[in-house]
């Protein structure tokens, strides 16, 4: 017996960004592993590629996620 069911129909209201394909897609159509979501509605799943580059850059620029060292570095 299974531990965990395949999920192969989206909940309606479900909105993905398909990288594959690259478009929008209500239901999860394609592979977890090849998309992202869900998201709230289909203008937000639009902009799925934005606001993954609007958070990598917010990443990047945090300090809290870079260890800064006082001193040389370790030999």
């Amino acid at each position: 017996m299974a531990l965990f069911k395949k999920r192969t129909v989206g909940k309606p209201g479900e909105w993905y960004y398909c990288l594959e394909h690259k478009k929008v897609e209500e239901g999860p159509d394609c592979p977890a592993k090849d998309r992202f979501g869900p998201y709230a509605s289909r203008q937000e799943a639009e902009r799925a590629m934005e606001t993954a580059a609007e958070r990598n850059v917010d990443w990047e620029t945090d300090p809290r996620w870079h260890d800064r060292q006082e001193g040389p570095p370790p030999n």
